[in-house]
């Protein structure tokens, strides 16, 4: 069977990570094939890579990760990551 790819997209560096690291403690099996640090290079990765799933940040400079969902709507899964409650509920 496949492993599902995924990539992950926050400004923060030590966010980023942190998520790396949990995925990889509770998800084992899923591959992180990218990360990016704003919207743009998440678009591109996107597109070069077709992941299955995209952990995007809601608030990034640049293009949000509400935007690249939109942007990029129908080629992958998208978890919103958010460490701001008020980012929330525009996610849902």
């Amino acid at each position: 069977m496949e492993r599902l790819r995924a990539i992950i997209a926050d400004d923060e560096a030590a966010l980023r990570d942190h998520l790396r690291k949990k995925l990889s403690s509770l998800w084992p099996e899923l591959v992180v094939a990218g990360e990016a640090q704003d919207g743009e290079t998440a678009i591109k990765l996107i597109g070069d890579l077709a992941p299955d799933i995209a952990f995007l940040d809601i608030s990034m400079p640049g293009m949000t990760g509400i935007e690249v969902a939109k942007a990029s709507a129908g080629a992958c899964l998208f978890v919103f990551v958010t460490a701001h409650d008020e980012f929330a509920v525009e996610a849902f």
